[in-house]
């Protein structure tokens, strides 16, 4: 196996933590559980900033309410959003136009955004990365000091396969996991019944199978793509609500295990044959 490309970490004093979001697939919830997460640890009184990784797809904006590019001529970026910093490719160009770039353009983009915007002192940076374990993120876990990564997956085994390649990405490069995160894992039917329409207990076997722990299990609420579509997150228009609240607690155990452990050590290499 060819060694992997060696990249300087960038310089980030004023960014206390930063924590990668990842997942080994799209369509899993990704970008969601990053932008109520930034929100949930932001209202908990921490000075937080959002980045959106995903060159190539960025949602976040959508999710965030902002439509159409933004006027950099009179726009100071990252936005701030009610202390809530945030940054997106999708602020800077069409929403229908495609991205087509190698990875050392997603290299270069990133870096811009990290160490030529100002994000004043943080002390969370949470940044979701686009989907996958190609180059583009290989690249950005390289090139950006992460204080750690939280994986998202959803309870199927499809969904469970890739998510063991992205924990195993980390791995490779000696970033610390500090937990799994289950999305649509259940729902509550209006008999108050609880239903698992993706069967049941994947993130918990692939928490035990990978010695990390399982963060939190998210259910399934049609009010989660309402407030995307909206441009509104959940944790903010329905801040008692119960995916809200699994946000809440999914965020001050980070907060927790990050206070507990401030050198976390990294997970041990893997031996490849």
């Amino acid at each position: 196996m060819s060694s992997m490309p060696n990249f300087s970490k960038m310089d980030l004093p004023r960014i206390k933590r930063i924590i990668a979001v990842a997942s080994g697939k799209g369509g899993v919830g990704k970008s969601t559980v990053s932008t109520n997460l930034a929100m949930a640890l932001h209202f908990s009184g921490k000075k937080v900033g959002l980045l959106d990784a995903d060159i190539y797809g960025p949602s976040i904006p959508l999710m965030l309410g902002i439509k159409g590019e933004v006027n950099q001529a009179t726009t100071q970026l990252p936005l701030n959003l009610n202390g809530l910093l945030v940054m997106s490719m999708g602020f800077l160009v069409p929403k229908n136009k495609a991205i087509i770039w190698r990875g050392p353009m997603v290299h270069r983009a990133l870096t811009q955004f990290l160490t030529q915007l100002d994000w004043g002192d943080l002390d969370y940076l949470v940044i979701d990365l686009p989907p996958g374990t190609g180059d583009a993120q290989l690249t950005l876990t390289q090139s950006v000091p992460l204080t750690a990564a939280v994986i998202v997956t959803t309870p199927q085994e499809v969904s469970l396969i890739d998510a063991r390649k992205g924990l195993e990405m980390f791995r490779e490069v000696n970033v610390p996991v500090l937990g799994i995160i289950e999305n649509m894992s259940y729902f509550v039917g209006d008999d108050g019944k609880k239903y698992l329409p993706f069967k049941s207990g994947g993130g918990g076997l692939l928490a035990r199978e990978c010695s990390v722990p399982l963060l939190g299990e998210i259910p399934i609420d049609p009010k989660i793509a309402e407030c995307g579509d909206d441009g509104i997150p959940i944790r903010a228009r329905h801040p008692d609500s119960a995916v809200s609240t699994k946000f809440s607690e999914i965020s001050k155990r980070i907060v927790e295990e990050l206070d507990s452990s401030p050198m976390m050590p990294a997970l041990p290499t893997l031996e490849m044959t």
